[in-house]
């Protein structure tokens, strides 16, 4: 046990890499509640919180049918799910920690793991909670038609990915302004509830309120969403190369902007907070 352990190959530093990844990711699911079903479970009443929220809106306002001809509450859903894996991502990745987090004080241990570690916690969870509420609605209340399910899907992690490259950015920033940064995080994922457009359809938006929201990826990515979801939509007004390049500028920036920060950190900045 006092002996460590030393990676002879590429092969076996990346069977270690991914083995410590799996373990910090378990660690990061469970470490929120003592039980880790109760803990997913939580996750999914935060789903379905929201969409029975929107769903009551929605008939509040007289708007009792989906304005894409299709199931409401698919139209919904679609929304929902793309907004809480981006959220929840951001969230995740720039909480991760600082710099000078005691668990980087342990030989394998890294920035990347934890990064990677915190943003697979966070795609699980939105996940199963999309899996167990489409199976649930399915299987309780009226089958599910879905057209392009795994495009789907797959839009879903594009919206969790990009999710994380802004959350990395959010991340460099915490160690010279942890204040700033909480409330920058903060105030991104609000304003999100409003210009990610999951309340409304971009083919019939007009071109001065399309312009407000076309500048977020979040937004191209729900209307993406539901051209693939519905067999009668076919999105207009949105782009799917947009996020695609968006995420990947986002990316790099969080990489640099990291790099820069952790070889300036220093462990006498935390000494007066």
């Amino acid at each position: 046990m006092f002996t460590q352990q030393r990676n002879r190959n590429m092969v076996e530093a990346a069977f270690s890499t991914l083995a410590l990844i799996y373990h910090v990711t378990v660690n990061n699911l469970r470490k929120g509640q003592r039980n880790a079903v109760v803990g997913l479970i939580m996750t999914v009443l935060q789903s379905v919180g929201m969409i029975l929220g929107f769903y009551l809106m929605f008939v509040v306002i007289g708007v009792k049918t989906s304005p894409i001809r299709g199931d409401f509450i698919v139209y919904i859903m679609t929304g929902i799910f793309m907004f809480m894996a981006h959220s929840q991502a951001i969230g995740a990745v720039s909480g991760m920690g600082n710099p000078n987090n005691q668990m980087m004080k342990h030989g394998p241990m890294n920035p990347a793991v934890l990064i990677t570690s915190a943003a697979l916690a966070a795609l699980y969870r939105q996940t199963f909670s999309a899996v167990v509420i489409l199976s649930a609605y399915n299987y309780l209340v009226e089958p599910v038609e879905i057209d392009r399910p795994l495009a789907c899907y797959g839009m879903l992690l594009l919206s969790w990915f990009s999710g994380c490259c802004i959350g990395l950015i959010f991340l460099s920033i915490r160690p010279w302004w942890p204040q700033a940064a909480t409330v920058l995080t903060q105030f991104y994922q609000r304003i999100n509830m409003v210009f990610s457009g999951k309340m409304f359809v971009a083919n019939t938006m007009p071109g001065a309120m399309l312009q407000i929201f076309a500048w977020n990826p979040l937004f191209h990515i729900i209307d993406q969403t539901r051209g693939f979801a519905f067999i009668n939509y076919a999105p207009r007004n949105s782009s799917l190369t947009y996020p695609v390049y968006a995420t990947l500028a986002l990316l790099m920036i969080g990489l640099m902007a990291e790099f820069v920060t952790r070889r300036s950190a220093s462990i006498s900045w935390w000494a007066g907070r």
